[in-house]
């Protein structure tokens, strides 16, 4: 399907665009923060490099929280090392993924004056939900079984 004409949009066509130009941006910052930054060769702790606290669990307990590595596999997948990024954190990769992607979609309905949100609209949240919280939990016990500090 080659999508609906903006002017169809579930929301108004100005908002539309705004929405699909928000997360353009956003990704884009996002890709250019990652990629002045080097991965951390722990598997975590690459967040710090913008100035955030150690996390507190690793600190803590000497354990993974359930987003440990996340900004590291980010930032593998911008530095074009996507093997590494699945090997520090699966769950990570996929969200790094999933924003691109999104980003692109954005992108291509801003190009193309297609509506973003109708696009949106279609996906099935309820699949998608279940998929991710799977994966968040087994990417969490991958995470554990190969944490060091």
């Amino acid at each position: 399907m080659a999508g609906v004409p903006v002017s169809q949009s579930p929301v108004a066509p100005w908002l539309d665009r705004v929405i699909a130009a928000l997360l353009v941006v956003a990704a884009a910052i996002a890709i250019w923060l990652l990629a002045t930054m080097v991965p951390d060769s722990r598997g975590h702790g690459t967040h710090e490099q913008l100035g955030m606290e150690p996390c507190g669990w690793a600190v803590h307990w000497g354990l993974p929280c359930p987003t440990c590595g996340v900004t590291t596999a980010a930032c593998y997948l911008v530095h074009f090392s996507p093997w590494q990024a699945v090997k520090v954190q699966p769950f990570g990769t996929f969200v790094a993924l999933a924003g691109l992607l999104l980003a692109v979609s954005g992108l291509l309905h801003l190009i193309t004056g297609r509506s973003f949100m109708f696009r949106l609209a279609m996906l099935p949240y309820g699949t998608i939900t279940s998929c991710t919280v799977l994966l968040l939990l087994g990417s969490w016990l991958y995470k554990y079984l190969t944490f060091t500090i």
